[in-house]
């Protein structure tokens, strides 16, 4: 009788053991059981998977548990992109700038660095907003520009500069037109002056030389409005822009020329010579 008992005992044993062996081997093993090879690859596969969040996480195991190793530096410009995939940019930022900091000779380097513009860029909000963003935005371009030129990331960052400056003009025309909706003439005359004067190369600048002159002839400074029609003339000939403001000078009896001692004039000169736009 004992010895069935235990012989029964034994096997009772087994079964358990087995049992328990089968929990473990359905249990997913610590991370720090892989290879920075395999937490890399995992992490591939997340991105594959459309899972940037997850990706982010295992690339920065990698870093964390191999922070000296050759996967280590793959890893961490991957998971900059990935933190920008996800439209996580504050953490997009952060690894890219780790990564500048790290190995500022690699050539990764070019590429983290433009990780770093996009994160601002691409926050950027519609004009309406506020446009702290866009100055960010345009700074971390100009680095990109200026540090690596030559490369396809500085070119792509030239056209989203000037993009992001475009912004900005689009801004000081949205408030210049509503102070000029409002009667408020002088504030959007200055509103449009800044667009003629720090913002000449983007989009917005033949407007704004138009809403000069609707401003400056509700102000009766005639002198003013018949300069800005001759600028808008002189390099904005084809456009709309100019055709309502010669409509608009004939209306009231002028015609677009240069007349008096003003910024305008200043610029009328520049314009000229070829010193401007």
């Amino acid at each position: 009788m004992a010895r069935g008992a235990s012989k029964a005992g034994l096997i009772a044993s087994l079964v358990t053991v087995g049992f328990l062996a089968g929990c473990a081997s359905n249990e997913k093993p610590p991370i720090e059981s892989f290879t920075p090879e395999q937490i890399y690859r995992q992490a591939e596969g997340e991105m594959t998977a459309q899972k940037p969040a997850k990706a982010a996480e295992l690339f920065g195991e990698v870093e964390r548990l191999y922070p000296y190793s050759e996967w280590a530096k793959r890893a961490l410009i991957m998971q900059a992109y990935a933190y920008h995939r996800d439209r996580d940019y504050e953490n997009a930022r952060g690894a890219a700038q780790r990564y500048i900091d790290f190995y500022p000779a690699d050539e990764d380097a070019a590429y983290a660095q433009y990780l770093l513009a996009l994160s601002y860029y691409d926050q950027i909000d519609e004009v309406g907003r506020d446009q702290g963003l866009t100055f960010q935005a345009l700074q971390a371009l100009r680095t990109v520009i200026e540090r690596y030129p030559g490369t396809e990331y500085a070119r792509s960052a030239v056209l989203k500069f000037d993009l992001a400056f475009d912004r900005l003009a689009a801004k000081e025309m949205e408030v210049g037109r509503y102070y000029l909706k409002r009667g408020n003439y002088a504030a959007a005359a200055n509103r449009f002056r800044t667009v003629v004067e720090d913002f000449q190369t983007t989009s917005q600048t033949p407007e704004a030389l138009y809403r000069l002159i609707e401003a400056y002839l509700s102000l009766g400074l005639n002198d003013q409005a018949q300069t800005a029609g001759a600028i808008l003339g002189y390099n904005f000939q084809s456009t709309v822009w100019y055709q309502d403001g010669y409509a608009l000078l004939t209306g009231k009896g002028l015609r677009p020329e240069a007349r008096g001692k003003s910024w305008l004039s200043e610029i009328y000169r520049q314009v000229v010579k070829g010193e401007w736009l």
